[in-house]
């Protein structure tokens, strides 16, 4: 397949669920054109028949890397592989999107944003939910209800088949609060404009499957400066209930703002990734009261004309990332903000495998 003039060349590692969206949003997008599939498996040969087919396909990255010379390395690896990576991408001086978490540690975290800056590289993090404007709006309204707030969130997936196949994978190098809870406290110290101070969280091992030093349901509790606390929860595999898996709400002093995701929360949707997306409507709920004591203000229902798939979110997390390069948009504030919630996840991780409170 021929490359367009001034288009960027992008090389795609890891052609699973995440790297097959956003090699189709390269694929679509004026600005980029892809220059090579890279996977382990059989992931690559799919993708590039979904693709139209032409595109070079590999099997070791680093092999990779020499034969086509790209601008740009998208990496949706498992993540025990995200730092190598990345770190060798600026070094060959390409530019690098990366799904979340960055690394799996925080100290690889922060030598991948230390390689990006040496380099003078561009570098994001695939936080998805920052480019829905219905997660926009939820955050928006979280700040209209008074201090300290109280944050409850979750995403539990009943997963069978591939997915759990997935979801075992993953448990390799990290827990499901690591990998899952990241957008969600990014979420929270979005809300609070607060910085954590301490945490907790427990965890349990349902399954021989999941190595003995982790876990596949985990549950968590952060404590803002501002006194505000937040709570989530995460779980993995067949024996998952896909009851209530899909809670994010907050409250505060002056009333509480909730999504409702009416079909996307309907049992049997717990592992579909554009569910886990959806918003459907936002309630707002004022807790003003009149001299008879009762409401004054009914709830209100906010539904948003804009409410992207999760293809769509995908191609405006690319179009902005191709803005970042083409503008040399300053990308220091993101990258800080997920090191600073991987940070976080690992500290409730060290809760749960010390059985301790955490402070920060």
């Amino acid at each position: 397949m021929s490359l367009k003039k001034n288009n960027l060349r992008v090389l795609v590692v890891g052609c699973g669920n995440m790297g097959a969206s956003h090699a189709m949003a390269y694929h679509i997008l004026d600005g980029f054109e892809i220059c090579g599939l890279v996977s382990t498996g059989n992931s690559k040969n799919v993708l590039n028949e979904k693709l139209g087919g032409g595109y070079p396909l590999f099997n070791d990255f680093y092999d990779a890397l020499s034969a086509t010379r790209p601008d740009v390395v998208c990496i949706s690896t498992y993540p025990d592989t995200h730092e190598a990576y990345a770190v060798k991408s600026f070094e060959s001086g390409c530019h690098v999107f990366i799904e979340k978490p960055l690394a799996d540690t925080v100290e690889g975290a922060q030598r991948v944003a230390k390689a990006a800056k040496k380099a003078g590289k561009k570098l994001l993090v695939g936080y998805i939910l920052r480019y829905h404007p219905s997660w926009e709006k939820f955050i928006e309204l979280s700040q209209d209800m008074g201090k300290p707030l109280v944050m409850r969130m979750n995403l539990n997936q009943q997963s069978q088949g591939a997915k759990w196949t997935v979801h075992r994978n993953l448990m390799k190098s990290l827990s499901p609060i690591v990998d899952c809870a990241v957008h969600y406290i990014d979420v929270m110290c979005q809300m609070t404009g607060s910085k954590p101070v301490q945490v907790s969280a427990i965890g349990a091992r349902l399954t021989d499957e999941v190595p003995e030093w982790n876990y596949n349901y985990g549950q968590l509790q952060i404590r803002f400066e501002d006194g505000s606390i937040g709570w989530y929860e995460a779980g993995w595999g067949p024996m998952v209930s896909d009851n209530a898996f899909f809670i994010k709400d907050v409250f505060g002093p002056k009333g509480s703002v909730s999504i409702v995701a009416k079909a996307a929360a309907a049992a049997g949707n717990s592992d579909n990734i554009d569910a886990h997306t959806k918003t459907e409507s936002i309630k707002v709920h004022h807790a003003d009261l009149n001299a008879a004591g009762e409401f004054a203000k009914a709830d209100e229902w906010i539904d948003l004309s804009d409410e992207p798939d999760h293809q769509e979110l995908c191609n405006r997390e690319q179009r902005f990332f191709l803005k970042a390069i083409q503008e040399n948009i300053d990308l220091t504030r993101p990258t800080e903000d997920a090191v600073n919630s991987l940070k976080i996840a690992f500290a409730c991780d060290e809760s749960v495998k010390t059985g301790e409170m955490v402070r920060l």
